[in-house]
């Protein structure tokens, strides 16, 4: 009998103890001798929850891979113009269509896209509209030859294919291919049936067109189009219609489709179809264009039932990882409901002070070991509206509001069980932000009339900074940030409802970045200047509406984030340097409610080799 060696022609490995392994290990064996177990990694199927996206829509253009794709268009209240581009992580604004259209097909990468015909009246039933878009900006290049709606699409930007739609209202499925080369449309080959939305995968030269409202699989080989016998494994009437697609003609997943919304997800592997893993979220017309591969795919937005309009994103891996989806969580129950608080600190070596219970101001000090709050020293003095930063054992409370009386200039300093008198500012504000270290930070913004000063702090004394170039207040920062590479966003200017700008300090000086992707204030704020997230908060001066949203800066731009458990504002009892570390309390009115954000994480998956 042949044995391991001569079969895969290498011996398997031991390791005492287990090093760190990754997908490269799959289908390998290996001898634990810890346990005394053989070993295997084997890969799985499964979808995982990404970011939402910042806008539900339905018949939104996709194009591109798992970690770099994009949705264009599509219908939220109308027709849409709106792009939005995923990193992998989450969803950033790109540049706007030419067109706001919904019913639009897409094709290419996320830096060398196409949009193609749709509708958006009374601008036309049916369009024509061909746009390009090189990871910034869509231009308009050569209509189709026929107005079209509810089109099928794939290829990339140079050699895409569409195929079949609906020319009007009431009109017959079109049998038609149009191929499109460097700007110039040809007629391809013809359907064998009318069809529209269908599933679509491939090249131009080697297309698929699956579902297609009877259950059918096509391909298409750059001239004519074949049936090749499969019928697609949905049920019923939902044969795939309206869903997303990843891979290509010989390897493809359908996600959701219709009517009626449904989670189921088919696998094609070039010559039969089966059954495959369900999403989270039922779906139909969600990106219509390819986005990903078999083993990675990616489908986001779609219309569920309600309807609603999903932001809901879902990642698909067939991979030997265990990809655990970032998210939050819920985290020990602060002893006091409390909001307007501050934070230092990480989990699981968190710090909490000051704030309120709606009825009076707090000198509690609490420590969080990533589970349970226990209590630390008092504030000297009743605190809110304050800012914090440093760690649980070297921690600064600066600015604020004491009851009762106007805001305060003083600062107060922890040593992780008492704390002393810091220096005295030279402006009393509250509903400050703040950033760095006991010994070296810095305070801005803040009421009175929502200030552009900044003040630094080297441990012992405070003196001038350099302004913000937009004054505002009750805003967010990067905690765990530094002096010298803070980062602010979010608040109110006291001019304009809500503050969109957001700015990056060097030690010297404030510089205007990107955008967020929609004002709110009063919201948590955590991370550093290259990595800083904002959550919670409210949507609208004079609203008190908040909002689960969770965004993420990467130092040029800001991407979504998995939501919150539980909408809140003024959860100003917020810190944390890195992902694993950010935790965020309180909420207006007050509450003790504790959630803690944690990152993506991939560990192999593994299993005992046994003789039964």
């Amino acid at each position: 009998m042949a044995d391991y060696t001569d079969i895969y022609g290498k011996r398997v490995k031991v390791f005492d103890p287990e090093p760190t392994l990754n997908s490269s290990y799959e289908g390998q064996v290996w001898y634990d001798s810890t346990t005394g177990t053989l070993k295997s990694a084997v890969a799985i199927e499964a979808f995982t929850s990404g970011s939402n996206l910042s806008t539900g829509r339905f018949s939104s253009a996709g194009a591109g891979s798992q970690t770099a794709s994009l949705i264009a268009g599509g219908y939220s209240t109308a027709g849409t113009d709106l792009t939005e581009e995923y990193n992998g992580s989450g969803w950033s604004t790109g540049g706007t269509l030419n067109q706001a259209r919904y019913y639009i097909g897409g094709a290419g990468t996320q830096t060398s896209a196409l949009a193609m015909s749709g509708r958006n009246p009374p601008a036309g039933w049916a369009l024509a509209n061909t746009e390009e878009y090189n990871g910034t900006a869509w231009t308009n290049t050569t209509a189709s030859p026929t107005a079209l709606n509810q089109v099928t699409t794939t290829g990339t930007q140079t050699a895409a294919l569409l195929w079949g739609g609906v020319a009007s209202p009431g009109g017959s499925k079109q049998t038609t291919t149009f191929e499109l080369n460097s700007e110039s449309w040809t007629a391809g080959g013809a359907l064998p049936v009318g069809l529209k939305v269908a599933g679509a995968f491939g090249t131009q030269t080697a297309a698929m067109s699956a579902g297609n409202g009877d259950g059918s699989t096509l391909y298409y080989n750059g001239s004519t189009w074949s049936d090749q016998s499969a019928t697609v494994p949905y049920s019923g009437s939902d044969y795939w219609n309206y869903g997303g697609t990843s891979g290509t003609q010989t390897a493809g997943i359908l996600m959701g489709g219709g009517p009626g919304a449904v989670t189921t997800t088919a696998k094609w592997d070039g010559s039969t179809w089966s059954s495959n893993p369900a999403m989270a979220v039922a779906r139909l017309t969600g990106p219509m264009g390819p986005i990903g591969t078999s083993t990675a795919g990616l489908v986001a937005s779609g219309a569920a039932p309600g309807p609603v309009y999903t932001t809901a994103t879902e990642e698909y891996n067939f991979t030997a990882n265990t990809i655990t989806a970032a998210a939050w969580s819920s985290g020990g129950t602060y002893p006091t409901i409390i909001f307007a608080a501050a934070g230092a600190g990480d989990t699981p070596a968190g710090l909490l002070f000051g704030g309120s219970t709606g009825s009076g101001y707090l000198t509690t000090t609490s420590e969080y070991n990533g589970s349970t709050w226990t209590g630390g020293g008092a504030l000297p003095a009743e605190k809110r509206y304050l800012a914090g930063f440093g760690t649980q054992t070297a921690a600064l409370a600066a600015k604020g509001k004491s009851t009762p009386g106007p805001a305060v200039a003083t600062s107060e300093e922890y040593d992780g069980s008492s704390w002393t008198a810091g220096g005295t500012a030279s402006e009393a504000k509250m509903s400050v932000a703040g950033s760095g270290t006991q010994t070296s930070g810095l305070v801005f913004g803040g009421n009175p009339s929502a200030s552009d000063s900044t003040e630094e702090y080297d441990g012992s004394s405070w003196t001038t900074g350099g302004n913000l170039g937009t004054g505002r207040a009750n805003h967010s920062g990067s905690v765990g940030g530094t002096q010298t590479a803070a980062l602010t966003f979010f608040g109110q200017d006291g001019s304009t409802p809500l503050t969109l700008n957001t700015e990056e300090y060097n030690g010297t000086a404030w510089s205007e970045q990107n955008n967020v992707p929609a004002g709110r204030f009063a919201a948590g704020g955590g991370g550093t200047q290259t990595a800083g997230y904002g959550f919670g908060g409210y949507l609208g001066s004079g609203v008190p509406t908040q909002t689960t949203s969770t965004i993420v800066y990467n130092g040029t731009s800001w991407a979504t984030q998995p939501s919150m458990a539980t909408a809140r504002g003024y959860n100003s009892g917020s810190a944390g340097t890195a992902p694993a570390g950010i935790f965020t309390v309180g909420d207006f009115p007050a509450a003790n409610i504790t959630e803690e954000f944690i990152g993506e994480t991939t560990a192999l998956n593994y299993k005992t080799v046994s003789s039964s």
